[in-house]
């Protein structure tokens, strides 16, 4: 089975969203490090969606993935509190630093206290990095120099990345690899493995878990037969963890099973759609796997493993990451039938 992944949209505002609200103290120390640290963050936060929308309704200059706007309180200085205006920006635009200008001046006009305004650069173009805006006439001089945060400055990054415990170097590598992967279903499936992988490991609240999971799902869309086998694999290592909340990650992999093989439209039930979804998976998987290992596969091989049984391609898979040789792969062991 085929499915072309740049048929599905990404979704990048609603994750990028969600992780800003859940963890904004650790999106602020991992972009932002030198306001992190002027922020008394025992006072709190507030986030002014609503409020940030009436000042800024008539001036949209350009589309992004998220604006927040944010009421902290400072360490020290005269001001108690002061607003944080952000913005997500997804893609390259001449505009953008004359919005962030905008934006900026329009808060300070309402409410007439401090307006720090800070951007992450989420877009596609290296050399884009729009950092001021402003003018000078008649020796009037205004304008803006503002904080950004460039995503590609990541990619080179992975290993340290993985390693970091804040959250958001999981969604910055989630961000980058699914931008990498657009046309590439299986590259997609196993980056997103890999990073639950790692999400699992973290040792963070069950909460914590919960709420990246969810982000690096919505973020990283994958062709339903791979996304049956991706929940079919969280609910398995939630299991083997021994998790205290395993049953929260059965339910989310039976919900999306569910909604991927109902999508499939199955004609001989759920259940059978999920294990087909599941066996065309493996089969995939197995077959990238060899492809990274030995090369080309012949187109044999390629045969054998489209029409095993789930019980082979899993005796296969278990085999595959220590086997010398192609043919010790398919060599090796049967798959007990007990």
């Amino acid at each position: 089975m085929t499915t072309d992944i740049a048929a599905i949209p990404d979704n990048y505002d609603t994750p990028w969203k969600e992780a800003i609200e859940h963890h904004f103290p650790e999106f602020m120390a991992f972009y932002f490090p030198k306001a992190h640290c002027q922020i008394d963050w025992q006072k709190g936060y507030i986030f002014l969606d609503q409020e940030l929308q009436a000042v800024v309704q008539d001036a949209e200059l350009g589309k992004r993935f998220v604006d927040k706007l944010v009421q902290v309180n400072r360490l020290s200085g005269q001001e108690d509190w002061i607003y944080i205006h952000l913005e997500v920006q997804g893609s390259a635009q001449a505009e953008f630093a004359e919005r962030m200008f905008v934006y900026n001046y329009r808060i300070y006009d309402r409410y007439h206290r401090p307006v720090a305004s800070m951007a992450v650069l989420a877009d596609d173009t290296p050399s884009w990095k729009p950092q001021e805006f402003g003018y000078d006439v008649l020796d009037c001089q205004m304008g803006i120099r503002f904080p950004i945060a460039k995503l590609l400055d990541y990619a080179d990054r992975a290993a340290s990345l993985e390693n970091d415990p804040n959250p958001f170097a999981l969604v910055t590598l989630a961000h980058l690899q699914t931008r990498a992967t657009r046309t590439d279903p299986q590259a997609r499936f196993a980056a997103k493995w890999r990073l639950i992988q790692l999400l699992f490991r973290r040792g963070w609240a069950r909460q914590s878990i919960l709420d990246l999971l969810y982000v690096l799902d919505w973020m990283m869309k994958l062709p339903d037969y791979l996304s049956v086998q991706l929940w079919q694999n969280v609910a398995n290592l939630a299991q083997e963890k021994k998790m205290a909340y395993v049953s929260s990650f059965e339910r989310i992999a039976i919900e999306k099973g569910m909604q991927a093989g109902m999508q499939q439209g199955m004609q001989q039930g759920m259940q059978q759609g999920m294990r087909q979804g599941m066996q065309q998976g493996e089969a995939l998987a197995l077959q990238k796997l060899l492809t990274k290992r030995f090369g080309v596969i012949p187109s044999d091989t390629v045969g054998k493993i489209t029409t095993a049984s789930s019980k082979q391609l899993d005796a296969w898979l278990d085999l595959v990451l220590d086997a010398p040789s192609l043919s010790a792969v398919f060599d090796g062991p049967p798959p007990s039938t007990h």
